[in-house]
């Protein structure tokens, strides 16, 4: 495993880290919490040291399993938990897998900080983001002049901020450029292979700024894996349902984007190197990067994307192939000398 600071002073947080997501809400098909438990603990035993959750998962589950979990290795582990949307209220999946209501009043963000650290078991989060903010809380002075307070008391360390949920990247660049430049806040974008426009805007700006970047959906929600064919269907409850829910998004997005993944297979190296782990090793190339978080949902995956770093590393050959590949798709393509630096 690979280590890279947050933000200049620290903390160091794994290459890839653990996003809680995957194990404690019903949206991936794992209904047994103990199979939660079991990786989150595997992953730490392979070097993985950051976790990544929100007090909206599962609820406030996605906390409280960080603590059964690893609540006796709080000092050797960097958490990120999420707020904003008020689940006191609003709870359970909502119907559509629609957003439910935020709240980024001062009181409300107090209170759900507290409750936070009460289900993380601990009196202080590394990373605290604003998630899926929009404009209006980025720019909210009451809103940061709390957050900030809270971080003087040591309840959190570093203020950040998850963009989403949207995949059309227009409305999250305006978001991530006021996010960075006016808060210096480290952000949480998607980024992959296949989906670059959000990364391309943000990471000239996070390197002049020094903000970190940590990428979610690395492997384009399971594609870049290598392990779907035309024939691969979602559950209905399952969150990759919403890539795919007529016959015209599933032609564009999963048949067409077979046909890319196969013209990349050859980034994989037999046993040296699988076609996830080229993946997150492509990724991981882009310096403003400091953390990716693949979708881990069982052990086979956690032992493969937590090895990605011990993989042969791209050559300048390979970077190149892939950039001419995708170069005529419909998808931008980061600037390859930006990348690599």
């Amino acid at each position: 495993m690979n280590y890279r600071k947050l933000t200049p002073e620290g903390p160091e947080i794994s290459v890839i880290g653990f996003g809680m997501w995957t194990v404690s809400t019903p949206m991936w098909g794992i209904k047994d919490d103990q199979i939660g438990l079991s990786l989150i603990n595997e992953a730490f035993l392979n070097g993985i040291t950051f976790f990544d959750t929100a007090d909206v998962y599962g609820d406030g589950r996605g906390e409280t399993m960080l603590r059964e979990g690893l609540g006796d290795h709080r000092d050797e582990i960097v958490i990120a938990t999420k707020f904003g949307y008020d689940f006191y209220n609003y709870p359970g999946v909502q119907p559509g897998q629609r957003e439910r209501p935020q709240d980024w009043s001062p009181a409300f963000v107090r209170k759900v900080c507290e409750e936070s650290l009460k289900r993380l078991g601990t009196d202080y989060i590394d990373l605290y983001q604003l998630h899926n903010p929009r404009l209006d809380a980025i720019n909210c002075d009451d809103l940061w002049a709390e957050l900030h307070a809270l971080r003087d008391e040591g309840k959190i360390r570093v203020i950040g901020a998850a963009l989403g949920p949207a995949l059309k990247p227009e409305r999250q660049i305006d978001e991530g450029i006021t996010a960075i430049r006016e808060r210096g806040a480290p952000l949480q974008i998607i980024y992959n292979m296949l989906e670059q426009p959000l990364g391309n805007a943000l990471f000239p700006i996070a390197a002049e700024q020094n903000a970190g970047i940590i990428v979610r959906v690395p492997h384009a929600s399971g594609l870049l894996e290598g392990n779907y064919n035309e024939n691969t269907r979602f559950e209905p409850s399952d969150h990759r349902q919403h890539r795919v829910p007529t016959d015209e998004a599933r032609k564009k997005w999963l048949i067409e984007g077979l046909k890319k993944v196969e013209s990349l297979r050859f980034l994989a190296r037999d046993e040296h190197r699988t076609m996830g782990q080229a993946a997150l090793l492509y990724v991981l190339l882009e310096r403003s990067i400091i953390s990716a978080l693949p979708n881990i949902y069982n052990r086979e995956q956690l032992l493969e994307f937590a090895h990605a770093p011990d993989a042969p590393a791209l050559t300048l050959d390979e970077i190149a192939r892939v950039a001419d590949i995708l170069s005529n798709s419909d998808y931008a393509l980061t600037d390859i000398n930006q990348s690599a630096r």
